[in-house]
C-alpha cells in the first residue's frame, strides 16, 4: 500500500470549512485506491496568533517539513490587521515557502465548458482555454536588497526596491517549467521585459540556454511582459505554460485566473524543495466563515495539484478533476431546470 503523510493547515476564515471538505476527497481517493494518507492537522495565520502568540510555531513548520506535501487553507483577516507586519497572518505563509525552499509557484487557469458564460471575454476567445502560469517566487523585487524608503538631504523620501536573479535562480525555475510542459503541449513562454530591463535580458540567455541543452523536445518562445498582459485578452488560447519572474507572474497569474470568470475557483501549487504546499489562490473570506457557504472547489482542485506534482498520481488526479467538472455540469442543469 503507497502511504503518504499529509500536513494539513486549515488556516483561518473559511478555510477550515474548504479544506475540512477537500480531507473529504482525499480519504475517497485514499479507499478506491488503497491509497493511505496520514493527515496531521496544525494551526497556522491566525489561529496560531491566537493561541501561541505567533503565525507559524517551530512545531507546525517541523510537521511541514517531515510530511511529503502541505495542504493549506487560508490565513489572515481583519482581526489581525492592526498587528506587527513582522507577526501579521501572512508572514507564516512566507515563512513556509522560505523554509521548505519553495521557488516555483504554479496556477492554472483553465476554463470549463460549463463556466465559460462566467467570464467577462467573449465565449469564442476564452473557449478550450487552459494555460499554467508559473511564477519564480523567491526572488525579483519582492526579495532583493537594498530595499526601503529613506529621508533624503532636502526632506523628501526615495523609495527602492531592487530587482535580482542569478544564473542558477533563473535555471531551476526554466526546468520545472519545461518539465511541467512535458505533462501538458509542450509549449512554454519566456515572459521578461528583455529590451529594458537588463536581469530580465539575462533571464532569457539562461532560460534558452536551459531550453536548447536538454529541453529541445519542448517549444520555447520570448514575449515581453507588456504584450503578454495584451495577448492573455487578445488570444489566450495560444499559451500553455507561461514562466516569469515573481513581479510579472503575481500580475499575470491573477489576469489569467480572470479569464475563468472567478479568481475563486482556481488551485495552486508552490513547488521547489521536497515539500510542495498546495493551497487555493483566494482568500480567507471571514464574513461567510462557517456558514456553509464557501465553494470549496478551489481546495479540492489543489488536492489534485497536490497528487499530480507531489506524488505522481496521474489518474488520480485526473478523477478528482473530472469529478469537479461533472458536478458544475450538474449544478448549471439544474439551475436552469429550476428556472423554467
Amino acid at each position: 500500500m503507497q502511504k503518504y503523510k499529509i500536513a494539513v493547515l486549515p488556516g483561518d476564515g473559511i478555510g477550515p470549512d474548504i479544506v475540512g471538505e477537500a480531507v473529504k476527497v482525499l480519504k475517497a481517493v485514499g479507499k478506491k485506491n488503497n491509497i493511505k494518507f496520514e493527515l496531521q492537522d496544525a494551526l497556522v495565520g491566525g489561529a496560531s496568533i491566537d493561541k501561541y502568540d505567533v503565525p507559524l510555531t517551530d512545531e507546525t513548520l517541523r510537521l511541514a517539513k517531515e510530511s511529503d506535501a502541505v495542504l493549506l487553507g487560508a490565513v489572515g483577516g481583519p482581526k489581525w490587521e492592526g498587528l506587527d507586519y513582522s507577526i501579521r497572518p501572512e508572514r507564516a505563509l512566507l515563512a513556509l515557502r522560505k523554509e521548505l525552499g519553495l521557488f516555483a509557484n504554479l496556477r492554472p487557469a483553465k476554463i470549463y465548458p460549463v463556466l465559460a458564460d462566467a467570464s467577462t471575454l467573449k465565449k469564442e476567445i476564452i473557449e478550450g482555454v487552459d494555460i499554467m502560469v508559473i511564477r519564480e517566487l523567491t526572488g525579483g523585487l519582492y526579495f532583493g536588497t537594498p530595499k526601503g524608503v529613506e529621508k533624503l538631504p532636502d526632506g523628501t523620501e526615495r523609495g527602492v526596491n531592487t530587482m535580482i536573479y542569478t544564473t542558477s535562480e533563473i535555471e531551476r525555475i526554466a526546468k520545472i517549467a519545461f518539465d511541467v510542459a512535458r505533462k501538458r503541449r509542450k509549449k512554454v513562454m519566456s515572459v521578461d521585459k528583455a529590451n529594458v530591463l537588463e536581469t530580465t535580458e539575462l533571464w532569457r540567455r539562461v532560460v534558452t540556454k536551459v531550453h536548447h541543452k536538454d529541453f529541445s523536445d519542448v517549444e520555447l518562445s520570448h514575449m515581453y511582459v507588456d504584450n503578454c498582459a495584451m495577448q492573455l485578452i487578445r488570444n489566450p488560447k495560444q499559451f500553455d505554460v507561461i514562466v516569469t519572474e515573481n513581479t510579472f507572474g503575481d500580475i499575470l497569474s491573477d489576469e489569467a485566473a480572470m479569464l475563468t470568470g472567478s479568481i475563486g475557483m482556481l488551485p495552486s501549487a508552490s513547488l521547489g524543495g521536497k515539500v510542495g504546499l498546495y493551497e487555493p489562490i483566494h482568500g480567507s473570506a471571514p464574513d461567510i466563515a462557517g456558514t456553509d457557504k464557501a465553494n470549496p472547489i478551489a481546495t479540492i482542485l489543489s488536492v489534485a495539484m497536490m497528487l499530480r506534482y507531489s506524488f505522481n498520481l496521474a489518474k488520480e488526479a485526473d478523477d478528482i478533476e473530472k469529478a469537479v467538472e461533472n458536478i458544475l455540469g450538474e449544478v448549471i442543469i439544474n439551475e436552469i431546470s429550476s428556472r423554467q
